[in-house]
């Protein structure tokens, strides 16, 4: 990754810090409202709300650590799958319960709370995991820009699917989103600089 992933990792967060501060103000209630009345209803991105379900996602992440133990046997790299989606999903259900932001309020709504969506972060994070995983496997660049294209589509509709049923509010999906990059790319950090440190130790 170059530099510039990691400047925008960092916009993101204070992004996602804006947002916190900000969510209950005039500006983002109608910016809220206005998505809302846009997409609320679209029956066929809700339906995408299924590959943001955990268990979904934990059952795609166990299957990627097998293809990772057999395919690459790199032990760092399954650490790296672990940070971004296991502790990705302690991360945003902590501050689910830090903020506390009711939900929208609509029929038959679900009781946890809203800020910041979890199909958001986690939905993206997985996908990411994909994406970042198999492009080091994937010898054809034409392919893994492919790869990412379809990833980064589908966290898209993942998060959109929560305000399109109703359970959670522009603003939750749009950080969720800030605060999923900021931890993907702090993990991607972390991953590449171990790697190229083990690379220097093996040509000394």
């Amino acid at each position: 990754m170059n530099k510039l992933h990691y400047i925008f990792a960092i916009l993101t967060f204070f992004g996602f810090c804006i947002l916190w501060l900000s969510y209950d103000t005039s500006f983002i209630e109608a910016f809220d409202q206005n998505v809302s009345n846009l997409l609320y209803g679209l029956d066929f991105i809700t339906l995408f709300h299924y590959l943001g379900e955990t268990k979904v996602i934990f059952c795609i992440s166990f299957i990627l650590l097998i293809f990772i133990w057999i395919r690459v046997g790199d032990l760092q790299l399954t650490l790296f799958v672990l940070l971004t989606v296991g502790f990705g999903y302690g991360l945003y259900q902590f501050l689910k319960h830090l903020i506390e932001r009711p939900r929208p309020e609509i029929a038959d709504q679900l009781s946890t709370y809203s800020f910041p969506s979890g199909h958001a972060v986690h939905g993206m994070l997985y996908l990411l995991t994909i994406a970042y995983v198999l492009s080091k496997v994937v010898a054809s660049k034409k392919a893994s820009r492919i790869v990412w294209s379809i990833c980064i589509i589908l966290f898209i509709l993942i998060g959109t699917s929560r305000i399109t049923e109703g359970r959670h509010y522009a603003s939750d999906v749009l950080a969720g989103w800030m605060l999923g990059y900021s931890w993907f790319m702090i993990c991607v950090w972390w991953y590449e600089h171990g790697h190229r440190k083990k690379i220097k130790n093996k040509t000394h």
